[in-house]
């Protein structure tokens, strides 16, 4: 079943399954509550890959998990790995972990700009893969990444957090649920100021995030929308903004740009507005606004604090001119932990990285696996979300021209 069901595209996939593109993206989450009760005895034996984003998840809490091994170039990242995860086995590369016979998975954590080549081999090795985001690099890279998984029946599926944020579950059930109406329009924006200080290690050799492109990283911002409706972006104008500073120039990207700004069209032509920012007087936040014609949601402006909801009413007022608009009702959103419920094993019912997102997708590689079931954010999710970015920087380039987003589906 397994093979059959990852040699399938995400569209044939959805139309035997009797689902719209939309629904399709939603159901996983409504089913979530009860997909650990099914899982059965089976154990996973998974081989952790990256010793830094890698030691933040929690596969030796997961019931029909084993840590296997456990991978890293460098000793001390090795032997972080191996306390965290409680494992006694280790390799100092990945070429060495996949060779062993005992693995059935892998998680790979390592540099955004080997993650192509990794998650390849690891397929070619016979393992099912679980990557940081982004997928790829380009879209060169999106094709044959897809033309892998397909061609293995091997399942993979992208760790993205924005995915499972509190706020992100609960706007789901919102939309799935019709409060918003006619969803209008959205944005979303991934800040993080000062990030320059991750282009340099302690003996000035750069990084890979040195120079990165903004949008080359828009996952945290893209999935937002796609996981919540299940649309697609079809094109995109983009603005990039840069300076003069010594620390972004002479990159490995050619990248002159320090934030990105993305105005994309969706399939259903909805707006969808996308910042990544990287420097400037900004309030670290990976977050969203989705706006519709009954209510709209906003997530807080920076860490911490309360989403918003306004909610349409037939009530008036008069503005600062003296005209009559509507008063709609602005209230705080009580924010359930959803990471508290039995949407997840009793193991992982804890406070986790980016929001409380780690333990769900945990839970979500392991299960789709035990059950022989595609992840919620398989190839296909992975690649919508990863793909606009990618030629909204060329966009950005180009001066803010219009260009189109080749479809992976």
């Amino acid at each position: 079943m397994e093979k059959k069901i990852s040699n399938l595209t995400r569209r044939k996939f959805i139309s035997m399954a009797g689902l719209t593109a939309a629904a399709a993206s939603i159901s996983p989450n409504y089913v979530f509550a009860d997909q650990h009760r099914l899982s059965n005895d089976r154990k996973i034996r998974i081989g952790v890959i990256g010793g830094g984003f890698g030691s933040g998840f929690f596969f030796h809490e997961e019931p029909n998990c084993i840590v296997e091994a456990v991978s890293d170039l460098r000793d001390d990242r090795r032997e972080k790995l191996m306390k965290v995860y409680k494992c006694s086995k280790s390799y100092p590369s990945l070429e060495k972990l996949i060779l062993d016979p005992k693995i059935d998975a892998v998680f790979i954590a390592t540099e955004a700009p080997n993650h192509h080549r990794h998650v390849m081999a690891a397929l070619d090795a016979g393992k099912h893969v679980l990557s940081a985001v982004p997928c790829v690099m380009t879209l060169e890279d999106c094709e044959t990444l897809r033309d892998k998984v397909k061609s293995t029946g091997l399942t993979y599926m992208m760790a993205e957090t924005s995915y499972y944020r509190q706020n992100t579950i609960s706007v789901r059930k919102f939309f799935q649920e019709g409060k918003f109406g006619e969803l209008i329009s959205a944005a979303a924006e991934y800040n993080h100021p000062g990030l320059d200080v991750l282009f340099f290690e302690g003996n000035g050799a750069t990084t890979w995030r040195h120079g990165l492109p903004p949008m080359n990283y828009p996952t945290h911002c893209t999935s937002f929308l796609i996981s919540v409706t299940g649309e697609r972006l079809t094109s995109v104008s983009c603005m990039g903004w840069g300076d003069s500073s010594p620390v972004i120039k002479n990159n490995r990207y050619e990248n002159p740009f320090w934030n990105e700004t993305a105005f994309f069209e969706t399939n259903q032509k909805r707006p969808f507005r996308v910042e990544v920012n990287w420097k400037g007087a900004y309030r670290g936040a990976e977050r969203a606004e989705w706006r519709g014609s009954k209510m709209s949601f906003f997530s807080p402006h920076g860490e911490g604090g309360d989403s918003t909801i306004v909610r349409v009413s037939d009530q008036k007022r008069l503005d600062e001119g003296g005209f009559v608009q509507g008063a709609n009702v602005v209230e705080p959103y009580k924010q359930p932990l959803w990471w508290k419920t039995d949407l997840l094993p009793k193991s992982l019912q804890h406070d986790s990285g980016h929001d409380g997102s780690h333990t769900f997708i945990t839970h979500e590689f392991v299960d789709a696996l035990v059950n022989n079931r595609q992840p919620t954010v398989n190839i296909y999710e992975a690649i919508a979300y990863t793909a606009p970015g990618i030629v909204a920087h060329q966009s950005a380039l180009k001066g803010g021209e219009c260009m189109k987003i080749p479809s992976f589906d």
